[in-house]
């Protein structure tokens, strides 16, 4: 493997452009963490308005029983007031609950300390609530509504606080979001960074091995020592292992620091290291916690949070809607597709996702069922340059398959993928392990987003069979997304669906 330098890397720009540059990237990851903050804030206020519900349920069957159906509804109290007092509430529950710090990234906490804190805020809510009637002389509102509240209130919080725990651990075992770190220094402190990442799965964090300063002594790798390389070779193992972290263990001069961070502000990688190391150009930086350990952030990567959250909101809607209304024809499909050659009717092929991840990519059956055993018999009639293999006429595909080529129609089964976190409507085809294995460095850029059933390459040169002109293609969208460019990409897809250029 080819090694570059990190001496030979541009200098910053002057001081004042490092700190807009840096005001930007905090604000990228600030936006993330209040976006967060906002879908957890909703669930919170979706679980008090169904403990309202429940507890008015409760207290108007009790009410009806006393026969004062007057009171039951307006409790002897406007409904103005009434309101202000759910409001109360409710900006109680948040403000405490963001103050003890439930809201955001709140993995780094136990289940049962996390759940001691959400009863300990419904509770403290709760208290507050009683206080503003007490001062307001509402002495007259229903108490089983208002402890109603208060305990379904508490338990259906507690209930979104596990959702979202659960939901989020899942993610990141399946590799969905899970930020892939490296970390600079084998000494006592990178090996115990390393067994809080490898044992706290639900950091979100997934190690992959140590890398040392070209100046240190070698290491050997081993089971519990896994060396990538040096720091010059960081460049590549970045690439190849689709690095978003790197934390500093290790003191190093801070020459080698700021190369790291121009580095890191050119491949957009996050550099954390552990306080105290640096601590002239760490003073001001919060203090944020890897398992147990605390850790400043040197260089933040901009990520375009509310693009990437309207490109996930479209690509769930549009492929579910999608799959609903092509049912009828998906089961007509899966009829044909069966009656016109031996084999199932779907085609699940092992294919290489975002960073590396391998995931199952579902099809309607296009082939004859053993085109993967007829293929090397083919090889010499490849009319794409490169990796790729395809050509015209193949004698494996079935006749119904070549209609569902010509208009695309095999692929609608990959909205199941796209649901499902693997895919998006948008980007990079998903290559075969094989193919991957012959990819050179900057090919793996191609895999730093979800692929996508439709990208640049398939709207601008489906037909072209430079392998080149197909991974510029690819590395252009990677480099230039944005949410407008998917919106683009899709309308020509469906105008090039409509001509029936498929193969």
């Amino acid at each position: 493997m080819a090694t570059i330098s990190l001496g030979n890397l541009p200098r910053s720009k002057p001081a004042a452009g490092k700190a807009a540059g840096a005001s930007v990237l905090v604000s990228g990851r600030m936006l993330r963490t209040s976006l967060t903050t906002s879908l957890m804030m909703v669930t919170d206020i979706a679980a008090v308005l169904l403990a309202l519900l429940l507890s008015l349920r409760i207290g108007l069957e009790r009410l009806l029983d006393a026969g004062s159906i007057h009171s039951v509804l307006s409790g002897a109290v406007p409904v103005s007031w009434q309101m202000g007092y759910l409001g109360c509430y409710l900006a109680a529950l948040l403000l405490v609950s963001h103050h003890q710090g439930l809201y955001g990234h709140s993995l780094n906490y136990s289940v049962l300390y996390e759940q001691r804190k959400t009863v300990q805020c419904g509770l403290t809510a709760g208290l507050l609530l009683c206080g503003a009637i007490y001062a307001t002389h509402g002495g007259s509102t229903s108490r089983a509504v208002v402890f109603g509240l208060m305990f379904f209130g508490t338990l259906f919080t507690c209930i979104t606080r596990g959702f979202w725990r659960y939901v989020m651990i899942r993610r990141y075992e399946r590799g969905i979001d899970a930020r892939n770190v490296v970390i600079l220094g084998a000494n006592g402190i990178g090996m115990a960074l390393q067994r809080q990442i490898m044992r706290r799965r639900h950091l979100g964090r997934i190690f992959k091995g140590f890398v040392h300063l070209s100046s240190s002594p070698s290491q050997c790798s081993s089971e519990d020592v896994p060396m990538l390389g040096t720091l010059d070779q960081i460049r590549c193992l970045a690439r190849q292992h689709f690095i978003d972290e790197i934390i500093i263990a290790e003191a190093c001069s801070l020459d080698t620091v700021r190369d790291l961070i121009d580095l890191a502000r050119e491949m957009s990688l996050e550099i954390l290291v552990i306080p105290g190391l640096y601590d002239g150009i760490t003073h001001e930086a919060p203090i944020e916690y890897v398992g147990d350990f605390p850790v400043v952030a040197l260089h933040c990567r901009d990520e375009k949070v509310i693009s990437h959250f309207f490109k996930r909101v479209c690509d769930i809607v549009l492929a579910a809607c999608a799959l609903i209304v092509s049912l009828p024809l998906l089961l007509a499909l899966m009829i044909a597709v069966k009656l016109d050659s031996q084999g199932p009717a779907f085609y699940v092929s092992p294919r290489i996702g975002k960073k590396g991840r391998v995931f199952r990519c579902i099809k309607f059956r296009t082939m004859v069922a053993d085109a993967e055993k007829r293929k090397q018999a083919l090889a010499a009639f490849n009319e794409r340059t490169g990796i790729l293999f395809k050509m015209r006429n193949d004698p494996r595909i079935t006749r119904v398959g070549a209609f569902l080529r010509k208009y695309s129609l095999d692929e609608i089964p990959q909205f199941l993928n796209v649901l499902r976190g693997e895919m998006s409507l948008v980007g990079p085809r998903p290559p075969l392990a094989s193919e991957v294995e012959q990819y050179e460095i900057e090919h793996f850029r191609r895999l730093e987003v979800l692929p996508g059933l439709t990208g640049l390459w398939q709207v601008r040169a489906r037909q072209d069979p430079s392998f080149e002109r197909y991974v510029a293609l690819d590395l252009a969208y990677v480099e230039n997304w944005s949410f407008w460019l998917d919106m683009k990409i899709l309308v020509r897809t469906t105008e090039v669906i409509l001509r029936g250029t498929g193969s």
